[in-house]
């Protein structure tokens, strides 16, 4: 795994608007759930930058990310619903770039991508 230098303002970011108060990985992930639907602004494109075996996505692939996945799939990884093809499915966020997105939505794209590459998790 590709361990992130530590970024010291994301790290107050996540720690205390995302995951504050959380007890447990149940809460952190329900902090993260809300976090990111409430942040990214949907639809927007993004691009895949990694093969995943549980998405049929390949790296340089684009799509229309157009909602954060239910809640129900998103209690270990964070998923998004895409328009992929004749249908919409859910990727792992960490899958995608986001494509001409807007701050918030790129920050929140950020943060989780940080989140993982440090080695934390749900």
């Amino acid at each position: 795994m590709n361990r992130r230098a530590k970024d010291e303002e994301r790290e107050e970011r996540i720690n205390m608007e995302i995951v504050v108060d959380a007890n447990g990985p149940e809460e952190q992930a329900m902090g993260w759930y809300y976090y990111l639907a409430d942040t990214m602004n949907f639809p927007f494109a993004a691009r895949c930058v990694a093969r995943r075996t549980i998405s049929p996505l390949e790296p340089g692939d684009e799509v229309e990310v157009v909602e954060i996945a239910p809640a129900e799939d998103c209690e270990h990884e964070m998923f998004v619903m895409v328009k992929w093809r004749s249908r919409t499915l859910g990727v792992p966020l960490m899958q995608l770039e986001g494509i001409e997105v807007d701050d918030e939505t790129q920050q929140a794209i950020e943060d989780w991508h940080y989140w993982v590459d440090r080695g934390y998790e749900l």
